[in-house]
């Protein structure tokens, strides 16, 4: 642990997300920050949004029906790209309301980092990259046979909400530089949490969901690499709610949710450059159960087909110039969507990336995709970024960039049609709409001292064309009106970040983060809703004994505009604590044990009008084991 929080500190962490080139994440051409597996298996993390918690620029919010979502510097949760080794997985929000299966793909124990890039990137990776990207970067043990092993148990101050997981990895060479293979599953739960304003209902659904993946690699000569992978998930919903009608009746909500992807990749190496085509296939399923007389939500199957290559020519020194298309199939069943009950888009892409290294001095990379999208044509997705290096440690850096994210196959669908809110509304789709676009722009330095560094940035993202409802017909008149998808709103969510982080000692690290944001509904003037305008995180680890640490962690999550109906109400800011020890029993077994949520903050208590529940304190105790 120890050197990779040199690393963090200097500046000196490999990074590959921003131009899908390695490079030191001091010098990447965008605001970025890692979070390392190691740090992520010493508490129980179920999901992306608890990984994340705790980066800069990173809010959790409500999505609806006790799910959370990420939202990275005041941008909403749809308009954040997550993938998985750089292949972006099936994206359900999209064309299904109140999800977040998409924050569940990988554990811990799989985790090699998380790279998180604040700022749009659909110059690198398309349309949903509005606000950023979140790339999980997994395991691959090839020098030697690894085992690693890790169960935790969490339990919840109060009644339900305890977690379990359980998982596995085992990976490593079967024939030493040429062949080798890497397998992890994992068993999670989360039981369901009953609201204390109403014992008949859950404030958080329970959990529970199994997943693995097995990935074996090929070298056929030095410096070639095939890879090919599948990976499985089965995940189960459950919550007790209440219908909104006249006469309420109470009744159970189930999801199962499965999942799947198959993967395959060559990457090539070669004195002028590099080659790496792929080809992989997401598939989601989701079925919806209710019982008391219920009707439940339609079957949904959603699939992705990729395949997409890129050449990197490293033309003369200092510069490299990539070069890639792109060919995706988007498929969805669901009978609300159209008379048929189903339909699909092709999206088609080509891409160009320059980068120009000046030595120690900086460096500057221009790049553009060209999205093509049957309903509206072309999209161009320009962006430059430029860092310099005046003095030694001190990093000048400055981008602009556009971005878009085209409408779903619903939300375009004439035929589409479904019953929302309890039987309040219907919505139906709108084949004229127009993709949701965003132009940013950041400027911000940072400087790297010995055991130390501090940095700032500037950040302002122009949004225009984002889509809503809103009634066309029968307005108000419960069970009659109709509301249609439009490009109505244009925003301006403009801010500051600040970080640093300092090692007094080599086994003392304290990081510090903050963040205001500005959200302005341009349209409507007046602020975006469920944007904290101010957020801030910290943290101190601290290797007390050899082989024993110590990490705190605080995060406090300012004041936030929320509507009732068109009223403007401020919610106030909270605090969170949490704080973990792990202890090496053994060179091989490490005991872990600590507490979420210290002070047992509960935002149900406060304000019913917060969109998600905290679960309250959470004490766990587990077992690490590594061979």
């Amino acid at each position: 642990m120890r050197n990779e929080r040199r690393a963090a500190v200097s500046g000196r962490e490999i990074v590959v997300t921003a131009t899908r080139t390695q490079q030191e994440i001091a010098q990447a051409p965008a605001s970025m920050s890692v979070v390392t597996g190691p740090e992520l298996r010493r508490r129980p993390v179920q999901d992306l949004a608890e990984a994340l918690e705790n980066e800069p620029g990173l809010t959790i919010n409500g999505v609806g029906m006790t799910r959370r979502g990420i939202s990275i510097r005041g941008m909403s949760n749809e308009h954040l790209l997550t993938l998985v080794d750089g292949r972006r997985i099936t994206d359900s929000s999209a064309n299904m309301a109140h999800v977040d299966f998409d924050l569940g793909w990988v554990p811990s124990i799989a985790i090699d980092r998380i790279e998180v890039v604040r700022g749009p990137l659909s110059a690198l990776y398309g349309s949903e990259a509005l606000a950023g990207v979140v790339n999980v970067i997994t395991r691959r043990p090839e020098t030697r046979l690894e085992a690693s092993a890790l169960a935790l148990q969490g339990f919840r101050d109060g009644k339900g909400g305890d977690t379990s997981q359980l998982s596995a990895m085992v990976g490593g060479p079967i024939i030493e530089d040429t062949l080798g293979v890497v397998a992890w599953g994992e068993y999670r739960r989360r039981s369901r949490t009953t609201s204390e304003a109403d014992p008949l209902q859950s404030e958080l659904e329970a959990r529970e969901a199994l997943s693995g993946s097995v990935i074996a690699w090929w070298k056929p000569a030095p410096g070639h690499r095939i890879e090919i992978g599948q990976a499985v998930s089965d995940d189960d919903r459950a919550r007790d709610t209440v219908t909104t009608g006249t006469v309420p009746v109470y009744y159970e909500y189930q999801d199962h949710v499965t999942r799947a992807q198959t993967h395959g990749s060559y990457t090539g190496t070669f004195d002028w450059g590099e080659v790496q085509a792929r080809v992989y296939r997401s598939v989601l399923e989701r079925d919806n159960e209710r019982d008391r007389n219920q009707t439940p939500t339609q079957p949904t199957r959603a699939v992705d087909f990729v395949a997409d290559a890129r050449v990197t020519l490293n033309a003369f020194a200092g510069n490299k110039l990539t070069l890639g298309a792109e060919h995706r199939n988007e498929f969805l069943r669901d009978s609300t969507i159209n008379t048929a009950g189903e339909d699909s888009v092709n999206h088609d892409a080509l891409f160009v990336q320059d980068e120009w290294s000046f030595g120690g001095l900086g460096s500057l990379t221009v790049g553009s995709r060209f999205d093509h999208h049957p309903a509206y044509g072309w999209q161009t997705s320009p962006r430059a970024y430029l860092t310099l290096t005046p003095v030694e440690g001190l990093v000048l850096r400055g981008g602009a960039g556009k971005a878009f994210k085209a409408p779903s196959l619903k939300q375009l669908s004439l035929g589409y049609i479904t019953v929302a809110a309890g039987g309040r509304f219907i919505i139906t789709g709108n084949p004229d709409l127009k993709p949701e676009t965003n132009t940013a722009y950041e400027l911000g330095a940072a400087y790297y001292g010995k055991g130390w560094h501090l940095g700032a940035t500037l950040f302002q993202n122009d949004l225009k064309g984002l889509v809503q409802t809103i009634c066309v017909e029968s307005c108000s008149i419960r069970g009659q009106e109709r509301r249609a998808y439009v490009n109505v709103d244009k925003a301006r969510i403009r801010g500051v970040e600040l970080s640093g982080e300092w090692m007094p000692l080599e086994s003392l690290s304290l990081s510090a983060s903050y963040t205001y944001v500005d959200p302005q509904d341009i349209s409507n003037d007046q602020s975006l809703a469920e944007r904290p305008n101010h957020s801030a995180k910290w943290k101190v680890a601290w290797d007390f004994l050899p082989g024993s640490t110590v990490n705190l962690r605080g995060r406090y999550i300012g004041r936030q505009t929320i509507y009732s109906g068109t009223t403007a109400i401020r919610l106030d800011g909270y605090d969170l604590w949490s704080a973990d020890v792990s202890h090496d029993l053994t060179e091989r077994v490490t005991l872990k044990a600590g507490v979420d949520n210290v002070f047992r903050k509960r935002l149900a208590e406060t304000s019913a009008l917060y969109t998600y529940a905290e679960p309250g304190r959470v004490f766990f105790v587990g077992l690490g084991a590594n061979f």
